[in-house]
């Protein structure tokens, strides 16, 4: 399992950008599925987005489709996700997840390693 630390969380306001960075240890990060999911007050946490090994593919929610970019770099052990035209039901805990599995997949059960979480709030 990897150990995932989030960052770059904090407070913006509505249409502007932001950009989470989660850096892992481990040796083998680059053979991790990667992904991101988010949790709302009162709310199931739920899928963000998500890459593969070599980046080649990607997969996002549909909420955020269009507005966020998920990519990484293997070589700094870091995953991010790049948040454009933010709105106020963006407003959640962002979690860094990691997948020894193959394939991109959206259930949470999927990903066995989790980082701590970082805050998002978006004011309108």
């Amino acid at each position: 399992q990897l150990q995932l630390v989030e960052s770059g969380g904090g407070l913006v306001q509505a249409g502007n950008s932001l950009r989470l960075s989660c850096a892992a240890s481990g040796r083998t990060f680059g053979s991790y599925v990667l992904g991101w999911f988010r949790q709302a007050p009162g709310k199931e946490r739920e899928f963000v987005a998500a890459i593969a090994q070599s980046a080649g593919s990607t997969r996002y929610a549909d909420s955020v489709k269009g507005r966020f970019t998920i990519s990484r770099d293997n070589a700094k052990n870091t995953v991010y996700l790049q948040m454009d035209s933010l709105k106020p039901e963006d407003t959640a805990v962002y979690y860094c997840a990691a997948s020894s599995g193959f394939y991109i997949y959206t259930g949470r059960s999927y990903y066995n390693s989790w980082g701590q979480g970082t805050q998002v709030t978006v004011s309108s």
